[in-house]
């Protein structure tokens, strides 16, 4: 018997797979499989705990993260506070559509066979990369905004307000869906539940097509390697900025060798840069696997030389993607003491009740 793995198809109606019968397998042939299909063996069996732990862990998480958020009692500026609610509002909606509804499906289809039967996978597809390229688009903006606080001080007291961001994060909403109809007439209304290489089934004559393969690549162009390059760039900006006025502030606070005093307004830039940082960190970190493979993949439908990337690479994408969705409150309750306080009251207030209900 052949046990070379990397062969079989991820398809998950080829057999009835288990989380028992992937670990079966990586136990009773490890040393007579290859390492890809150690791999893949050992990715599709922590699929089975990963999947539904993120998706307990991620919907609270950030149900918890925007009402804390938009009680405004973090001592965040309502333009800030509106660009983090809707990033994690629009986590939360990738969770719901592409974690539960698309890739917990794919992994126990046995539990939803009941699908086949909707005729409504385009519109699925349709609002799941709407939903990301939301996620995705909210960190871009998010991120011009800050460079814009610190780096362009006549420009911020008109671009940075409460107005202004509700009227970007209703534009990138609506170009978002506009942009992402497309995938309506891409693909079947019949789910196929596994991605290979989408999770709608669609006529073979479409996915040989160079027209549909240069869609498919702009969209991965569009999102998130664009993304990619404009958050970089801006980070990048706002750290010279702010090493450059930082020297100049210390010559002109203190010009001699005396130790500086208390810069109030460097430290409050200091918090805004750390905070920026590490939310841009972690989205290029988690999504960096995702964008490398959707981009070689789509190249190869014009250059047939290059080689073809493991399954597992994508899978481990996905699932690196979808963590990102669930990591922004860590973020938050590292850099804002104030949110910390507040999420520790929320976490204490159904003791507080039952302690409250006891004394009745």
């Amino acid at each position: 018997m052949d046990w070379n793995l990397t062969t079989v198809t991820w398809n998950a109606t080829a057999m009835d797979r288990s989380f028992i019968w992937e670990f079966d397998m990586l136990y009773e042939h490890y040393n007579r499989i290859s390492l890809h299909a150690r791999i893949e063996l050992a990715l599709r069996a922590f699929k089975y705990i990963y999947y539904p732990l993120l998706a307990v862990v991620g919907v609270p998480v950030n149900v918890v993260t925007i009402v804390i958020l938009s009680r405004g009692k973090c001592g965040l500026s309502k333009c800030v506070t509106r660009y983090l609610v809707a990033m994690a509002a629009a986590d939360l909606l990738v969770i719901i559509l592409d974690l539960i509804l698309r890739h917990i499906p794919i992994v126990y289809w046995l539990h939803f066979y009941f699908l086949f039967s909707l005729p409504v996978c385009n519109i699925h597809a349709v609002l799941v990369y709407a939903a990301t390229n939301c996620s995705v688009w909210f960190t871009v903006t998010f991120t011009f905004d800050r460079f814009v606080a610190i780096c362009c001080q006549k420009l911020k007291t008109k671009y940075c307000t409460e107005k202004t961001a509700a009227v970007v994060l209703g534009t990138v909403t609506v170009m978002s869906c506009l942009i992402d109809i497309f995938w309506y007439f891409m693909l079947s209304d019949k789910y196929q539940l596994f991605n290979n290489p989408w999770f709608c089934s669609t006529q073979s004559r479409l996915m040989r097509s160079k027209v549909w393969g240069t869609i498919e690549f702009l969209h991965y162009i569009l999102t998130p390697c664009v993304p990619f390059v404009v958050i970089v760039l801006l980070n990048a900006l706002t750290i010279r900025y702010i090493l450059v006025s930082s020297r100049a502030r210390s010559r002109l606070r203190c010009p001699s060798n005396v130790e500086s005093p208390r810069d109030p307004e460097m430290e409050s830039r200091r918090k805004s840069i750390i905070l920026l940082l590490l939310i841009s960190g972690n989205f290029i970190l988690l999504w960096s696997v995702h964008m490398v493979h959707s981009l070689w993949g789509s190249l190869r439908w014009f250059t047939a030389w290059l080689i073809y990337l493991p399954v597992y690479v994508r899978e481990f994408g996905f699932m690196l993607q979808l963590l990102s969705c669930c990591t922004n409150t860590v973020i938050y309750c590292v850099t804002q003491t104030k949110f910390k306080e507040q999420l520790k009251n929320v976490g204490k207030y159904p003791f507080t009740l039952i302690v409250k209900f006891i004394k009745r």
